[in-house]
Order: structure tokens, then sequence, then C-alpha cells
């Protein structure tokens, strides 16, 4: 903890130092959590903007859940995390003191079918065909919700595929082997071949993305950053 803030402080200090010196800044490293589907929707935008705005700021990434980046966080091994929550929106973990945490944006889930399959030329699915459609999921720990499934599916899932790569569960629903749960702000990046549908019968199921610190002041280098996540999600 106290090397933590020493790092906060002292690059706040380099900053204002160059600042008075008029020099260039030098290269900064700001070390980036994100989650599971981030990576295509948020991420390249982001880093995009950074890189036009802030071009000394260097981010290094890792993908990882939400539990697991506030883990992180709290190790001092990333220096900031974009992570989602559901209703009623919780603090992402127990343990004190709180993250510092701001909210970014709210998407809604839809479900990724294949454009020339079942539901071909559709506008929505209905919750009740659903049931029993097969389903591509990513695996999960018995603390972790199951992803890929639709939350408020009644009964057991049918569960064909398991994988963590956005981009194998996009390819496999591409070719009818399956269905997956995937937030709206993903349509961009989806694949030919894969259409979103809104679900009707059930309740909206509505995501929000946040970005977590440490409390306490931040470094200007995770300011500029926060900055270009909020202004691209």
């Amino acid at each position: 903890t106290l090397l933590r803030h020493a790092r906060t402080i002292l690059d706040s200090l380099a900053a204002a130092e160059r600042d008075l010196a008029g020099t260039a800044p030098q290269t900064e490293l700001v070390r980036l959590g994100v989650f599971l589907s981030a990576g295509a929707a948020i991420l390249p935008a982001a880093l995009a903007r950074l890189a036009a705005a802030d071009p000394h700021i260097t981010v290094t990434t890792i993908e990882g859940t939400t539990p697991t980046l506030s883990r992180a966080l709290r190790a001092g091994s990333i220096d900031l995390a974009l992570l989602t929550s559901r209703p009623p929106h919780r603090p992402s973990d127990g343990e004190s003191p709180r993250l510092h945490v701001e909210t970014i944006a709210d998407t809604e889930l839809a479900v990724a079918v294949q454009s020339t399959g079942e539901f071909a030329g559709r506008a929505t699915v209905h919750i009740d065909e659903l049931v029993d459609a097969p389903w591509i999921a990513t695996p999960s720990s018995n603390s972790a919700p199951l992803l890929g499934v639709w939350p408020g599916l009644p009964g057991r899932p049918r569960i064909v595929h398991s994988a963590r790569d956005w981009l194998t569960k996009l390819q496999l629903v591409a070719g009818g082997f399956g269905v997956t749960t995937v937030p709206s702000r993903l349509s961009p990046a989806l694949p030919p071949g894969v259409s979103l549908l809104p679900v009707e019968g059930a309740p909206p199921e509505i995501r929000r993305v946040l970005v977590a610190r440490l409390p306490g002041r931040p470094a200007p280098a995770i300011k500029a950053v926060t900055r270009a996540i909020a202004s691209t999600a």
C-alpha cells in the first residue's frame, strides 16, 4: 500500500516538475485491466483517443473477470480496471477501503444468433424460444455468474460449447452451432453472419460499465486514461 501511494506521489511530482521546467513529458505507463468484452467494444477506440491526446502515455492491458481485476487492483498488479456490474450494482468486492469507481455507461444485453438460421429476419426473440436453445457459454467457477447464457432464462440451459474467447463464440454462432448473450455495444465488432436480437418476455438485462482504481489522488496518466475511456464508451 505504501509503495502504491509513493508511486502516485512521485508521478504527480514528476508531472509538476515538467510543467515548471517546460520540458517534454517522459513516457508514462498505465497498467489497465479490462473485462471480457471490453477488448473489442471499448479498448481500441479508447487507446486511439489516448494516443492522439496524450502520446507520452503507454498502456498495457490484461483481460479478466470483474472479481479477478478487483483483486489485481488491490494487489497493485494493475493501476486501473474497466469493470462491469449488474443490478443492484453493489461494490465489486467486500474489501475496505472501497475502490474509487466511476460509471462510464450502461449497456443492454442481447442474444447473438446466426443471421440465416432459425431466427433469420427477426427483430426480437421471445424468452420462451430460448429455453431449449443450444448455448455457447464462458466457463465459470462456482462463485462467478455463467457468462453467455441469458441471465433470466427459465430452467437449466443446454450448453453445447464452452469458450472464453469472444471470436470463438461469435464464429460458432455464425456457423449455426448455438446462440450466446452479448452486450449490445459489441454490435460493431460482430463478424458476418451474426445478428443481435433483443429479448422479449423478460425484464431488460442492463450492465453498467465502470472504471475503478484505488482510493486517493490518481496520477495524471491514470486520469488521462480514464478520460479516454469515458469519451469513447
